[in-house]
């Protein structure tokens, strides 16, 4: 995938089709170590210690509208490329979490993208999910919080366009700066 938060999205619809209510989306960077490690956790059903063997198997998918299940097995690949580590940890009950890390300055990594806008959309499909969006450069610190911004809202929902067009613009600017403060 040409950018990294396509492999967050597909790996975010993972946890939405395992029934997750709650999921927290991790991005940090040390500029200074070289590294960006991404964080994505669900509370959904989590996979059994059998299926969880078998997810980086690309041929593998507990899907029934496909043959191939490539999300996890793309992820993999593209953190061993970047010099990188990926995890997969998962119980029945308790939900999964990926952590993929990549060396910062390596060549191959693919650019993060539009991590606004892969947020805006997965709140304008799932508007009944939380999610829990942080994002550090160097130990400064972005979060945005779908359980604050429904508290503020009352009776307007999450996914009106007025209230996705906020996110997105207030995660562009905030981004944008967290990004320039830093070396």
């Amino acid at each position: 995938m040409r950018e990294l938060s396509l492999h967050i999205l597909d790996i975010v619809e993972n946890g939405l089709d395992a029934g997750a209510g709650l999921i927290r989306i991790t991005i940090e960077e040390d500029r200074q170590g070289h590294w960006l490690r991404i964080r994505i956790a669900d509370n959904g059903r989590g996979m059994p210690e059998e299926t969880l063997k078998q997810v980086l198997d690309p041929f593998f998918t507990t899907r029934k509208t496909r043959r191939v299940g490539l999300g996890f097995p793309l992820l993999e690949q593209a953190t061993k490329r970047c010099e990188g580590e990926f995890r997969i940890d998962s119980e029945p009950g308790q939900g999964t979490e990926v952590l993929a890390t990549f060396r910062l300055n390596h060549i191959d990594l693919a650019p993060l993208g539009d991590m606004a806008g892969t947020l805006k959309g997965l709140i304008m499909s799932h508007p009944e999910v939380d999610f829990v969006y942080t994002h550090a450069v160097n130990g400064d610190t972005f979060e945005l919080d779908t359980r604050d911004i429904r508290h503020e809202l009352e009776d307007v929902p999450i996914n009106h366009p007025e209230v996705l067009g906020h996110i997105g613009k207030m995660m562009d600017e905030s981004l944008k700066e967290l990004r320039s403060h830093t070396p």
